[in-house]
């Protein structure tokens, strides 16, 4: 055992944390528990998502790693704080995943000794190594705030984590409920979206997961039951060669096993030659971030996409047999009644009724620190001094009609999903409360969606947002 972490005759105690992650088992514990216990640390990752938080393991805490990848996330780890501090208040406290550090300067006030963001695995190992030694860890020079180092990946030790059963299964197009694995072939992306909380941590810059780790994590979760793996990649044809090699060498050696990914709506045009890939060594749907079917939103947000390029993609997708999965911010600072209308008119118009997840139809844009949507006039103007608590520069929409109908669609998709609602009926909901706040009401919109196979279309039990 490497001696760098024990403390005295003992191992240094180390507690990973996530609260959330869209019904995943964590990478973002997995990854950096390998990392630490081939340090010589003890390690014990807690998924507060599907199990409860084990106080005699806070209690014996040397450090306790919170994992922020998202802003729910973090939202849920700075409610549970004030109950970490009471059960361990002498144990050391960090951050780290996209939204530690953005929010560097509030978290540390709360007491964090060690904030990581990007490429953090090495980070947190070395962070660990130093406060065993005993070395003050609030300075803000203890270890980069942010690193974009090209790690030498590890497998993933995910035996410690709640099985793959526990998390989010996929409803497959035969009708059974498969068992979901995760992993992930690269973190950051070489886009510069002005919403998207990668940016402000990785600028622009990707960086790969050896493909021989990509695989062996893999195999590991086949071997604990997985039948499908979702690639939680910001976008998979950043690295297209290496996805490719990957999606091929994945498919030799697991002919039966399916698989999802997301990738932007600029590259599946780009690479439109290699979609066919995809289809032949099992990638069941493609997740995508449209965002908006109007192009002056999607100029303000940079996507590097026009509604026109989101129309191609799904006629492409169509003619080869693929899902899409596509994804919206419908609620924007430049949405109007009728944008909204035409939204949902949209997606009826091109049958992808049954493809978009009804919280796709409630997302309201969120400013987060760092976010490049400060770059924008407009948006200054709109937006509240920064909400610490929050994590976010709160805005109000200059047609108060627009926050209103935004709280009441969330509201009705809440309450529906509750109720076991198919997505078609919540659609359906959407649309004429749409269309009755809307003092001009576009016509197309009909009371039911357009008839779509639902058994052809393959998803997630829990879906994807951001």
């Amino acid at each position: 055992m490497n001696s760098a972490v024990c403390q005295g005759n003992r191992p240094f105690n180390v507690v990973l944390i996530s609260t959330y992650e869209l019904g995943r088992q964590p990478f973002g514990l997995a990854s950096p528990a390998a990392w630490l216990e081939r340090a010589g640390a003890r390690v014990r990752c807690l998924d507060l998502s599907c199990q409860p938080l084990e106080e005699a393991t806070i209690r014996e805490a040397d450090f306790i790693g919170l994992y922020v990848p998202m802003h729910t996330a973090t939202r849920l780890a700075l409610e549970l704080l004030p109950r970490l501090r009471r059960l361990n208040p002498e144990a050391h406290l960090g951050f780290y995943g996209l939204y530690a550090p953005v929010n560097e300067a509030y978290l540390r006030g709360l007491g964090a000794e060690i904030i990581v963001g990007g490429e953090f695995e090495e980070g947190l190992v070395r962070a660990v190594e130093r406060l065993r030694s005993g070395e003050a860890g609030g300075e803000p020079r203890f270890e980069p705030v942010v690193s974009l180092a090209r790690q030498r990946f590890l497998v993933p030790a995910r035996s410690g984590l709640p099985p793959l059963e526990h998390y989010a299964r996929l409803n497959h197009p035969a009708g059974q409920r498969t068992t979901v694995g995760y992993t992930e072939a690269s973190r950051g992306c070489k886009h510069r979206c002005r919403h998207c909380p990668i940016v402000p941590v990785y600028g622009g810059v990707f960086r790969v997961v050896q493909a021989e780790v990509v695989l062996a994590d893999i195999r590991q979760q086949v071997a604990a039951g997985a039948g499908h793996i979702t690639f939680g990649d910001p976008d998979f044809f950043n690295g297209i060669g290496h996805a490719l090699r990957l999606v091929t060498a994945v498919h030799a050696e697991f002919p039966r096993l399916t698989y999802d990914v997301t990738i932007k709506i600029e590259h599946l045009l780009e690479h439109a030659e290699h979609l066919a890939t995809l289809r032949e060594t099992g990638c069941l749907f493609v997740t995508s971030a449209v965002e908006a079917v109007d192009d002056t939103i999607l100029r303000r947000l940079d996507k590097g996409h026009t509604a026109a390029d989101f129309v191609r993609v799904v006629e492409l997708f169509r003619r080869l047999g693929l899902v899409l999965s596509p994804t919206f911010v419908p609620f924007t600072p430049w949405t109007t009644l009728e944008g909204y209308v035409e939204l949902l008119r949209c997606l009826q118009d091109l049958e992808l009724v049954d493809c978009v997840a009804p919280v796709q139809l409630a997302i309201r844009l969120l400013i987060p620190a760092g976010s490049r949507l400060l770059e924008l006039d407009d948006v200054r103007r709109l937006a509240g001094p920064f909400d610490a608590a929050q994590l976010v520069y709160p805005w109000r929409h200059p047609d108060p009609r627009l926050d209103d109908l935004a709280a009441e669609v969330g509201r009705l998709v809440a309450r529906a999903q509750r109720a076991g609602e198919s997505r078609r009926e919540i659609f359906r909901q959407v649309a004429r409360l749409a269309q009755a706040r809307s003092e001009a009401p576009l016509p197309g919109i009909r009371g039911e969606p357009v008839r779509v196979d639902r058994a052809a279309i393959p998803y997630l039990t829990e879906p994807w947002y951001c």
